[in-house]
C-alpha cells in the first residue's frame, strides 16, 4: 500500500473509477432521461481530475510548476461547472 501511495498510482486507480463513473452516468443519463447532461457530467468531473492529477505530481515529488498546470485545469473545469450550473438555474 505504501508503494501505492510513494509512485502516486493510487491516483490512476481512482481515475479509473472516476471514468467508469462518467460512462455510467451518462448511460443512466440516456437511459432514464434524467439527471445530469453528458458535458456536465464531464466538466464536472474534469474538475476532480485537475485536483488527483496535481496530487499525484505532490506525491511524487514534483515542483511547483509541474503541479500548478493540473491545478489550473481543476480550476477551469470548476469555473466552466459554475457557469454552466448558474445559467441553467438562473434562466
Amino acid at each position: 500500500m505504501n508503494n501505492l501511495f510513494a509512485t502516486g498510482r493510487i491516483v490512476y486507480y481512482i481515475l479509473a473509477l472516476m471514468l467508469v463513473e462518467t460512462v455510467v452516468l451518462i448511460i443512466l443519463g440516456k437511459v432514464t432521461r434524467r439527471g445530469m447532461k453528458p458535458l456536465d457530467v464531464v466538466v464536472a468531473l474534469l474538475a476532480g481530475a485537475g485536483l488527483l492529477l496535481a496530487l499525484r505530481a505532490s506525491l511524487i515529488g514534483y515542483s511547483w510548476p509541474k503541479i500548478a498546470p493540473w491545478l489550473a485545469v481543476a480550476l477551469c473545469a470548476h469555473v466552466i461547472d459554475l457557469i454552466r450550473r448558474w445559467t441553467r438555474t438562473t434562466a
